[in-house]
């Protein structure tokens, strides 16, 4: 819970608290160390610098380095990886755990790069593809690099239990279902094919991001990068499914709902701004295309729109006892888990 200066200002007003008794929860809190990532100008520049490491072994990664030849990546890569070890455990025996996190992620970062020089020095790459190209194509081969990415990035989560080091994570399991659909098709996959192992991955990731929720509920918030990628596959596969039955189209409003329910329970944006996308997409189809002609439907939505107001008024004057009924009925893990939020 987020506490601002002008609500302990009110507290004072009130009563609950003394002046003196505010400077020092002020103080108190000020003083301990950041464990978790905020919106400030000193974690802005954490993540711009570590990001900016990270982007010049992956995004930015130039011709040059292929010239030291296969085992010269790899031996590279393990200097690098040593030195983010070993800066890593002194950042957070200082008790900088973000910028522990950052350094530890680093490494993660590092693995399809040291992947892609091991298959060249093993003389095992199948391909004339540039290591660069990992970020910018869809090709079958990546996926060992995915794989050994996906090895570490778990070890390195599991030993050092940084939410940042689940970003690579994230990502590589998006990369590693669009890759999937190469293998499973050929070098040129059917849309529908590729929007279906996105649709479903990103239904395993969104599972794995529950799971993950439930079992980090006591501690940091571990889920979160899955949630984002995974909704981010889920939601763009679903969208780019195919169909003129207008039975689907309302099944894909009803699911974005769902998704948008799903995110108001648990607490997350990312479900219920995606879940708001595509039920806007159907209103629009049903404006422009169904009802294109029809004076009575702006009416119609106008009050929809009114009548949802109102629910969220009636909501807000019982939260509190509606809140507890519905969670009373919860499993205690998920009971614990909002409880948290």
């Amino acid at each position: 819970m987020d506490i601002s200066q002008s609500q302990l200002a009110q507290a004072v007003q009130e009563g609950i608290l003394s002046r003196e008794q505010a400077e020092r929860l002020t103080l108190f809190v000020d003083g301990l160390p950041s464990s978790t990532a905020k919106f400030d100008f000193t974690h802005l520049l954490y993540y711009f610098g570590g990001l900016v490491a990270i982007g010049a072994m992956t995004l930015f990664m130039t011709l040059g380095w292929e010239s030291f030849g296969g085992w010269g990546i790899v031996t590279l890569c393990a200097v690098y990886a040593t030195a983010g070890i070993v800066l890593a455990n002194r950042l957070a025996k200082k008790g900088l755990p973000v910028v522990a996190g950052i350094s530890a992620t680093f490494v993660v970062c590092l693995t399809p790069l040291a992947t892609f020089g091991l298959q060249h020095a093993l003389g095992v790459w199948p391909s004339d593809d540039n290591y660069r190209d990992y970020h910018r194509y869809v090709q079958w081969h990546w996926l060992y690099m995915e794989l050994a990415t996906l090895a570490v990035g778990a070890a390195l989560a599991r030993s050092y239990r940084y939410p940042f080091l689940l970003m690579p994570v994230a990502l590589t399991l998006w990369y590693l279902s669009m890759d999937l659909a190469v293998m499973l098709t050929g070098d040129y996959p059917e849309f529908e094919l590729r929007a279906l192992v996105s649709m479903y991955m990103g239904l395993l990731i969104l599972g794995l991001a529950f799971w993950v929720d439930i079992r980090s509920r006591h501690s940091l918030d571990y889920a979160f990068w899955l949630y984002l990628f995974g909704t981010t596959s889920f939601w763009c596969g679903l969208s780019m499914q195919h169909s003129d039955s207008e039975l689907s189209k309302l099944a894909y409003c009803c699911i974005n709902l769902i998704m948008m329910g799903f995110g108001i329970v648990l607490v997350r944006r990312v479900l219920v701004i995606f879940g708001a996308l595509g039920v806007c997409g159907y209103v629009g189809y049903l404006a422009y295309d169904v009802f294109k002609d029809s004076w009575l439907f702006p009416i119609m939505l106008t009050l929809l729109g009114a009548f949802i107001v109102y629910l969220g008024i009636l909501w807000q004057k019982h939260e509190q006892k509606l809140t507890y009924q519905l969670r009373s009925r919860l499993p205690k893990p998920l009971q614990e888990l909002l409880e948290n939020k």
